[in-house]
């Protein structure tokens, strides 16, 4: 963006480059849902979530709304993991208690073949029109973070149909048809990279990878078919903009065995579940990347004190000064009451700030 107000607080992306920060910046995964009473009113105003995710200017409402209750340090574009697939035109819905369904799902070569890869600026131009309007409204508060889900976590809605417990129609073609599964893949690495490009493009000031479903795989196939695309992906990415670095954050849930492999994407930033502490994982990365994490989600329906207990250990863990970016280790809870997260947020810059004088 030519017109790019400067950044009143860049704590997040220094955090990310490891550079010296003032307190342990924080932002949370699904910071903008349903835990908000604003947001499900906004819900309600849109129709559905699709049609609040294809509305740029309701997509910045939802936005914004926790940066008017919380001092976080970074906006998360409002989206979906799975809007790739969708201008795929596979036909994505969403049943109610049951999350994304697509009506047309893909689950042999022919349909692979058939499958285009979106413009961004085309079919998924109301993602682009949305960060473009979400940076006009931030006006330089906080960063901007533009995000996609990995091409192997989009590949398995995509021959599933919908989420799997066992994998088996997407495993079953890994496993029986790797070539097919493959061609997919790769298709979904140029449609990723694409994508997020367009995001920089229009203003995202750093971008996540979500391998939501990594985890779900062996060491080997984590390697072959979730890591090697992310690879390519992290190869493809516009690495500056605004005069500044994009930094480019990998996360796997369920990946902690994998740090090593991750970190030497070139990526800039990991994020952590909650399966492994976070001084572990410093230890194995050393600073090669910062982290992003970890708390469990679940603290957060815990009283202020035990929130305040699982703050001070986490960061008292993480043993450098700088490169680390507080969050959980997965996305907000539906119930979480807000308050609760309102102690978490001024917690971590307040014993953050002790953390970098100490």
């Amino acid at each position: 963006m030519s017109t790019a107000v400067p950044l009143k607080n860049d704590r997040f992306l220094r955090a990310l480059l490891k550079q010296p920060v003032d307190t342990t910046p924080i932002w949370i995964m699904r910071q903008a849902g349903r835990y908000l009473p604003e947001y499900r009113a906004s819900r309600k105003r849109a129709g559905s979530f699709m049609d609040l995710c294809k509305n740029p200017e309701l997509a910045c409402e939802v936005t914004l709304q926790p940066l008017e209750r919380f001092d976080l340090d970074a906006a998360i574009l409002f989206s979906d993991i799975l809007t790739i697939p969708d201008a795929m035109g596979l036909g994505l819905y969403f049943s109610e208690g049951e999350g994304p369904r697509f009506e047309r799902p893909v689950q042999d070569r022919q349909a692979i073949n058939a499958l285009p890869i979106p413009d961004p600026e085309d079919e998924l131009r109301y993602v682009m029109d949305a960060v473009r309007t979400i940076r006009r409204d931030l006006q330089g508060r906080v960063p901007l973070i533009g995000f996609s889900g990995s091409p192997w976590t989009l590949a398995t809605y995509m021959v599933e149909g919908s989420s799997s417990k066992d994998f088996a129609k997407v495993k079953g073609l890994l496993y029986g048809d790797p070539k097919t599964l493959h061609l997919l893949l790769e298709k979904l690495a140029k449609s990723v990279t694409r994508y997020l490009n367009a995001q920089i493009a229009a203003g995202a000031q750093a971008v996540m990878i979500f391998d939501t479903w990594g985890g779900t795989l062996t060491p080997s196939t984590y390697r072959e078919f979730s890591l090697a695309y992310m690879q390519q992906i992290v190869d493809g990415l516009q690495r500056e903009a605004e005069g500044r670095r994009v930094p480019v954050i990998l996360f796997t849930k369920g990946g902690a065995q994998w740090l090593e492999s991750m970190a030497a994407t070139g990526c800039d930033a990991l994020g952590l579940d909650w399966t492994i502490n976070i001084g572990e994982a410093a230890q194995r990365v050393g600073q090669q990347v910062a982290l992003q994490g970890n708390m469990d989600p679940c603290v957060l329906y815990a009283h202020p004190a035990a929130i305040r207990q699982q703050v001070v250990k986490i960061i008292h863990d993480f043993p450098h000064p700088t490169g680390h970016v507080f969050n959980l280790g997965h996305g907000i809870h539906q119930h979480i009451n807000p308050e609760h997260v309102k102690v978490l947020v001024d917690t971590v810059h307040e014993l953050g700030k002790a953390g970098k004088a100490a």
